[in-house]
């Protein structure tokens, strides 16, 4: 990539981790060298991909290339989100009050909760029987 006005934003979710780069462009979304439709199944994970593009009106103004890893896709589709609302940052801190309030740049913290000894999951009891 030339150094031809592109936005960076980092997007975390559970254990994924987004770089998104926005670059001046028609609105094609690249995730991992593939094309949005062709990496996310679901039509909701592409709609919240698309979230902070449609707040802020500038879906058709910029190309959006992702790389993402860890976690499964709910999670990487959320830091793709995060990610995206970040970079729109860099490219006017003017969208920083519409972003904030759809609630694009805090990031997530839930995470997943660790096995405890004792327990079959994090919560889960063994199976209890009278005899």
């Amino acid at each position: 990539m030339a150094k031809t006005a592109q936005h960076y934003g980092t997007g975390r979710r559970k254990k994924s981790i987004a770089r998104v780069y926005l670059v001046p462009g028609t609105g094609n979304i690249t995730v991992n060298k593939r094309n949005i439709d062709e990496y996310f199944g679901l039509e909701t994970l592409k709609v919240i991909v698309r979230q902070p593009l449609v707040a802020t009106e500038t879906v058709d103004k910029f190309d959006v290339k992702v790389t993402v890893r860890g976690g499964g896709t709910t999670g990487q589709a959320g830091a793709i989100r995060h990610g995206v609302a970040r970079a729109l940052l860099t490219v006017d801190n003017d969208f920083r009050p519409v972003l904030k309030k759809a609630g694009y740049l805090t990031r997530d913290p839930r995470m997943k909760e660790r096995k405890k000894y004792g327990l079959k999951g994090a919560r889960r009891a063994p199976q209890f029987s009278k005899r």
